[in-house]
Order: structure tokens, then C-alpha cells, then sequence
């Protein structure tokens, strides 16, 4: 793994500032716009993959979104995922390619607007990849990631070994630079692209989980099941809201949704990346968005590998993009805050060690 730029960001060398009051909209936009978005999925999701034009073997274009399936069946359907392709792609010429995973109850589709990775990698370069999770004929999709979620954690299917098949699919039909594969995931997405990174990190050279956590237990009888050790050290770039009610900064049960499942806190999960990358246990802190958003990273790890935990205050359970971001009112302190550019800013410094 190459270490991250010289060049400043003000995240990584920000000065503590106070920060202004949130004002109650904000929680209270954030919370209807991931329930109101999230009914939306739920009536759109069957029609998820089937708007796009199907990925040809030659002549690729871009900018463009396409779809496609791989020989891995469910119930009978073929699953299926989205690729987007950024403006000039050129077979000869690898690009960059991140696998974005959505969170339980959505589709690739409505993570591709939401996390707004598509955008960016037209202005950047990069192709996308969102698989699609395990649902009924395209709706309420989740993914198998240990100890969560839905008839997918249920039915214990192998949710690594599909996204791996989908990263296998691309790389056969794409020019991908085959040390430039990151992965990014949301919730339900987040926790698998913990688990993914765990198992199969030999095909990644860094992970971005949001609003995650690497262990749990599903209900009150089932026994504690974490992420196994991963098989070597892998940069890990993580947000989350600190007043996330469905995945708890602090660990234990969903104050949102109730019941016993449980979850591990986010210190507890980064603590584990911590020592299995060789980190120094001491963290180096930085706030910045006037105080908003608190860093703690770990940047003198094995083999050039990193560890930055983006904490935002005032922030629940919904992508932190400019998606929801942008329609905060002026001079909110989150006010078009990108996650997806931060995450990308990492990337693109960080390579696979062979």
C-alpha cells in the first residue's frame, strides 16, 4: 500500500473550531428523508436494474449507466448489478473501479442516487460498481453479513463470494487497474463491505464503511459473531453519525427499531482494525465543518495501511452526502458536506500491496 498525498486536506490538518448550533430541521429532515426515501426504493426497487441498457462485451461508453446479471441464482432470478462508466473510457487505458453497497431495504440503483459516486466519477475517472442484494423480486434487499441482516443473514448466503463474482464480471468486461479496487457500503452494505474486506481483502486496497459495525448478535439467544481476522492489513476510512438510532455509535440495540438484536460499538469495531493493521493505539484527533465533524485516525500502521474514523455530531442513520447535505440551510456547518469526495480523496492514494 503507497502512503496517503502530501498535499493538505482539511480534514487531515484541520484546527479545532467551535462549532454552531444545529438547528432542530436538521435532524428532523435527515429522519423523514431516509423514511420517505426508503418507502420510495421499496415501490421502485423491482424496476431497479431493468431502466438501464445491458452491459455489451465491446463498444463502452460513457458516461453511462448500465446493467447486468452473473450466473449466481436466488429463488430462481439471476442477480444482478449496476455499473456506471465514466465520460473518454478507453479499453486500453485501466481506471480505478469502486464497488458501492447499498444498505437493507434499498437497491444499487438508489444508492447510485443517493451517494452521488457516479458524479463523481465522471469528474474523476473511476469506474462504478453497485451490486444488488438479496430481496422479493427486487424489493426490501438485503445482504448476508454475519450478524445481520434480513433472509439473506437468514438463508446464509454468500454474499462475499456474489460481490466478488460481480468485481470478477466487471474486470472481464472493463479495463480495471486491478490495484485500484475500493469498497464502499452503507448499513447493511457497510457491515458486509466489513465482512468482504475481512475475507476477501486480497482484492481491495482500502474499505469505506458508513453508519457500520463489524459484529453483533442478531437476537437475544444467538451467540456474539464478529468479522474473522482479516487475512492482512487493508486501510479503512469509516463514518458515523453520533446520533445514528439504528446502528448506535455506542453499541446496543437499535433505539430506532427496537428488539434485541445488538450491535457492537464503533470504537469496538475500529479498535479491531487498529490492531490487526499494527497500529499505534493512540489516535491523532482533528475537527473540522466548525467543529461538526470530529477525525481520529491512525496513520503509522503495517504495510502503509491507515485508519480514519470521521465522526459527525447531530448526524443520524442517512448517507452523509450532498444528496441530504445540500438542502440544509446556509451557514449549517454540514451544509453540502461529501463524504463520497472525502472517501475518494483516500482512495486515490492507497494501492494494493501484491
Amino acid at each position: 500500500m503507497r502512503k496517503e498525498k502530501t498535499t493538505q486536506k482539511p480534514w487531515k490538518n484541520a484546527p479545532r473550531k467551535k462549532r454552531s448550533r444545529f438547528q432542530g430541521v436538521m435532524a428532523a429532515e435527515a429522519t423523514a428523508g431516509k423514511v420517505f426515501f426508503g418507502l420510495l426504493l421499496a415501490v421502485l426497487a423491482g424496476f431497479s436494474s431493468g431502466c438501464a441498457e445491458t452491459l455489451p462485451r465491446d463498444r463502452i461508453v460513457g458516461p453511462k449507466t448500465y446493467a447486468n446479471t452473473v450466473d449466481i441464482r436466488i429463488n430462481g432470478f439471476r442477480r444482478t448489478y449496476l455499473v456506471h462508466v465514466p465520460p473518454g473510457y478507453k479499453p486500453e487505458s485501466p481506471l480505478p473501479l469502486v464497488v458501492v453497497i447499498h444498505g437493507a431495504f434499498d437497491t444499487a440503483k438508489g444508492m447510485e442516487k443517493v451517494s452521488g459516486f457516479s458524479e463523481l466519477a465522471d469528474r474523476e475517472g473511476f469506474v462504478v460498481l453497485y451490486p444488488n442484494g438479496m430481496g422479493i423480486m427486487g424489493f426490501l434487499q438485503h445482504w448476508n453479513a454475519g450478524h445481520c441482516c434480513g433472509k439473506a443473514a437468514e438463508d446464509q448466503l454468500d454474499d462475499v463470494g456474489y460481490v466478488a463474482e460481480t468485481i470478477k464480471d466487471v474486470c472481464s468486461r472493463l479495463k480495471i487497474d486491478r490495484d485500484r479496487i475500493y469498497m464502499v457500503g452503507f448499513s447493511n452494505g457497510g457491515m458486509l463491505a466489513y465482512r468482504f474486506a475481512a475475507e476477501r481483502g486480497d482484492l481491495l486496497a482500502a474499505v469505506a464503511p458508513l453508519a457500520a459495525s463489524i459484529g453483533g448478535k442478531p437476537s437475544e439467544d444467538a451467540p456474539q459473531w464478529h468479522i474473522p481476522d482479516p487475512r492482512h492489513p487493508l486501510s479503512v476510512i469509516s463514518f458515523h453519525g453520533l446520533e445514528d438510532d439504528d446502528v448506535p455509535y455506542e453499541g446496543g440495540p437499535s433505539r430506532h427499531r427496537g428488539g434485541t438484536r445488538t450491535y457492537w460499538s464503533v470504537e469496538k469495531s475500529i479498535e479491531f482494525w487498529v490492531g490487526k493493521n499494527g497500529c499505534s493505539q493512540e489516535a491523532k484527533e482533528a475537527y473540522f465543518s466548525e467543529g461538526a465533524v470530529h477525525l481520529k485516525s491512525w496513520v503509522d500502521c503495517m504495510n502503509h495501511t491507515g485508519i480514519w474514523l470521521y465522526l459527525i455530531k447531530g448526524w443520524g442513520h442517512v448517507w452523509p452526502g450532498k444528496y441530504f447535505t445540500a438542502t440544509l440551510a446556509e451557514g449549517d456547518a454540514l451544509r453540502n458536506f461529501d463524504a463520497a469526495e472525502i472517501i475518494w480523496d483516500h482512495f486515490e492514494s492507497l494501492r494494493r500491496e501484491r
